[in-house]
């Protein structure tokens, strides 16, 4: 007697039981990506390709799939921003991800660059004169001899532009360009800030390094860290040193990217941006002058800027879109001028006062900066200028360096013989360089006093204590 077939749930159960056991499986993952697609359960296809990424990031079979995820579920705009992402290189996918490319361009009211696409991937593919592309979007019949069915849910309204446009290039079909940066730097390129990076490890380093230890505490990798102090300390350089410090992507934003004349177009910029950072997970997401993006609506005498900060909350509680692995990293030098509801828990609950760095910070910054560079070790005594420099920020000390090496680059042409710098070459420059946090810690005291509601400002005021009393 013949055995009965199991059950279509039956079979998906069972390929899932073998994904659990061996989720590190890519085809069997793609596999039963695409069964729940095609059956209609597109929110279980797109979960199983999340999962995917989780393990491989960047894989581009994988975010194939997410992105026919999306675009079964009419998410246009998120589909098209990861499909941008991909090389035109992945193997026998490549016709698919061009046909997916161009649907995608049009219907989202991109509809020059996707025929354009179009008509170069007809020379290369000459099976795409076969598809419904020319008749679904009304593009001259003469390049389709026979148009193909298709489906219907692809008529829908073409409607809504992109919310951050791409350079397009138009010279080749393998130019997908994005702002997406994996920086080659880690924590022992940035000077001092000891108590800073053991926080930004514990947030992300270590789960991503570690995820089983973290799994057992229920904790999940990401968080939202505000850091904060006077400009020039490193904190855009810590920022890409903890990304750089498990092969992250790393999501640079600035006001310019966010901010926009048109009602609600700001909104969607910073949706996306953040949209890029999910796809792209694990990621670092640094936000720059985040108290012009998020400043409190108390200080704000029209409701304008309102539904952006009520969009930026919204997108750090994950409402729109999971937010585990992504490490987001916002810095600003008012941090007194952003809205409280950034500090609730779930949110921007970790302050971190990035204070210039102390004499044995400055040593080790100086290091760094002459890292590579022709020096007399014998006359250096960096301890001495290290002792001299007391309320420079990093930047500062870069200036010194650099000064340095002006002034031993001037003095090599005209002698036309090259000189190690020495340590009497980087004093002179010291004393060039004014101490750049004075203006702000100046500014800051009163600030910090007034608006020091449960101490948070405590940091600063220790500091500005222990700086008069030196």
């Amino acid at each position: 007697m013949d055995q009965p077939h199991p059950s279509e749930p039956e079979t998906i159960a069972a390929l899932r039981d073998a994904l659990r056991a061996t989720p590190a499986n890519i085809p069997l993952r793609l596999y039963i990506a695409e069964i729940l697609r095609k059956k209609g359960d597109l929110r279980e296809a797109e979960q199983t390709c999340r999962e995917g990424l989780r393990l491989h990031s960047g894989h581009e079979k994988l975010k194939l799939g997410l992105a026919q995820c999306f675009y079964a579920q009419q998410r246009y705009r998120e589909a098209l921003v990861l499909i941008e992402d991909l090389p035109n290189n992945a193997g026998d996918a490549n016709q698919r991800l061009l046909d997916l490319h161009i649907r995608l361009l049009a219907l989202t009211d991109q509809r020059e660059q996707a025929r354009s696409l179009y008509d170069r991937a007809v020379v290369r593919y000459p099976s795409f004169s076969e598809t419904d592309l020319p008749e679904l979007f009304g593009w001259p019949a003469h390049t389709l001899p026979a148009p193909a069915a298709h489906s219907q849910d692809l008529m829908s309204s073409a409607s809504g532009p992109l919310m951050v446009p791409r350079t397009y290039s138009e010279d080749s079909l393998d130019v997908y360009e994005t702002d997406i940066d994996r920086p080659p730097i880690g924590f022992q390129d940035v000077g001092g800030l000891a108590d800073l990076k053991e926080e930004i490890r514990m947030k992300i380093v270590f789960p991503i390094r570690h995820p089983e230890v973290y799994e057992a505490y229920g904790r999940k990798p990401g968080g939202a860290i505000l850091l904060y102090g006077p400009p020039g300390c490193g904190k855009t350089h810590l920022a890409r040193a903890a990304a750089g410090e498990i092969q992250a992507a790393f999501i640079s934003i600035g006001i310019n990217d966010v901010l926009d004349m048109w009602l609600g177009q700001s909104e969607k910029n910073l949706h996306d941006l953040f949209e890029q950072a999910r796809i792209h997970r694990p990621c670092v997401l640094f936000i720059d002058e985040v108290d012009a993006i998020g400043a409190s609506r108390r200080d704000q005498r029209l409701a304008g800027g309102r539904p952006l900060i009520n969009q930026f909350l919204s997108e750090l509680d994950g409402v729109d879109g999971d937010n585990e692995g992504i490490l987001i990293l916002a810095a600003t030098n008012a941090p007194w001028h952003l809205d409280p509801a950034f500090r609730r828990p779930g949110r921007f609950d970790r302050m971190l006062f990035v204070a210039p760095p102390d004499e044995a910070a400055r040593r080790e910054t100086l290091e760094i900066h002459l890292k590579g560079k022709p020096v007399d070790e014998d006359s250096l005594r960096l301890d001495r200028l290290a002792a001299k420099t007391a309320g420079c920020s990093g930047a500062d000390l870069k200036a010194i360096v650099d000064l340095a090496v002006e002034r031993k680059l001037k003095s090599a042409i005209r002698s036309g013989k090259p000189e190690p710098i020495s340590g009497r070459d980087l004093s002179r420059a010291a004393r060039l360089v004014r101490p750049s946090t004075e203006e702000w810690f100046a500014t800051a005291r009163e600030s910090a006093a007034d608006a020091n509601h449960g101490g948070i400002y405590d940091p600063v005021l220790r500091y500005l204590k222990r700086r008069s009393a030196q």
